[in-house]
């Protein structure tokens, strides 16, 4: 036995540097436009960052927050009904999506056939809807409230667009995550004589909680930057009161940003600067909290 290990081993062609490694002129001319790029594009996005900053840094101030915006005194307008409407219509958001995106996840996951033509049929469609444009979403969203008889311009319209938006996100992610869990746990589970719906509540589902709240919150944050899909709703651009309700009218920070980025006047452009530097903020801000929470479930020590 170990003669014909022997043989095999010396026989077998190791894959050598020279033919195969990292020092051929076409790998290293690639390795060299690869790093060239990342380098250009870490560039492009520092020098923006910077300029934004720089543009914005003068109206960082309290009555961005507090103030209502302005056509005719943009030293004095701030974002406060933008800021609010985001509150909501992000809340409705995940109220919508959440749940349904983690209950079809765990149904394809844990409890659909492989041979089902159903679970076939949902699976090739999450998969088509990860790649659709955020506009598709929005025409959906405002078809379908208008067939409720629900107002566009509303913040349950714009829930259920960008729930709609960040379903396939949530699906995925949940999917990965629950398919990360050790198939022993819910063998052992199952062993104990629990059933399959108790396994997932009891071990299942606590086992994939850091990779499902890390991608739940990712999803979040790019539903809280978008823009087009609202914009098509109807989603107000001058909003001078806090929204009050699901049913109440609504104005977002990237909608904001786009009315005061379209105006030529300095003054505006400042203001748009300030409150990119403030969703931006917004956006790291929830980043960091689905890392926190993916150490602290991943390390219970």
């Amino acid at each position: 036995m170990a003669a014909i290990t022997a043989e095999s081993t010396s026989g077998s062609r190791p894959l050598t540097t020279a033919a195969y490694g990292e020092k051929s002129p076409q790998s290293l001319v690639f390795l060299v436009l690869l790093w060239l790029s990342l380098v250009f594009g870490i560039l492009v996005l520092a020098v923006l960052l910077v300029t934004t900053f720089i543009e914005g840094r003068s109206r960082i101030d309290a009555q961005l927050f507090t103030n209502y915006t302005s056509q005719i005194a943009p030293e004095t307008a701030g974002a406060r009904a933008a800021i609010l409407g985001t509150a909501w219509v992000i809340g409705v958001t995940a109220l919508l999506a959440i749940p349904i995106g983690v209950a079809a996840a765990a149904y394809l996951e844990e409890f659909a056939s492989r041979k089902s033509r159903f679970a076939h049929l949902v699976e090739l469609n999450v998969q088509n809807l990860a790649a659709v444009p955020a506009i598709i979403y929005g025409m959906l969203a405002a078809a379908a409230v208008v067939a409720i008889g629900i107002p566009r311009n509303t913040v349950i319209a714009g829930g259920i667009a960008l729930a709609l938006l960040i379903l396939p996100v949530v699906i995925v992610s949940t999917r990965e995550a629950l398919r990360a869990v050790p198939q022993e746990i819910r063998q052992g589970s199952l062993a104990l004589g629990a059933s399959p719906m108790q396994t997932l509540q009891r071990q299942t589902l606590p086992a994939a909680v850091p990779g499902i709240a890390t991608g739940t919150i990712l999803a979040l944050s790019r539903a809280m930057g978008e823009a087009a899909p609202l914009l098509l709703l109807g989603g107000l651009v001058f909003v001078k009161f806090d929204p009050n309700g699901i049913l109440s009218g609504f104005t977002t920070m990237p909608i904001q940003i786009f009315d005061w980025a379209s105006r030529s006047q300095e003054s505006f452009q400042q203001l748009a600067a300030a409150a990119s530097i403030l969703l931006l903020v917004l956006v790291l801000a929830m980043n960091g909290v689905a890392i926190i929470i993916r150490n602290k479930y991943s390390n219970p020590r």
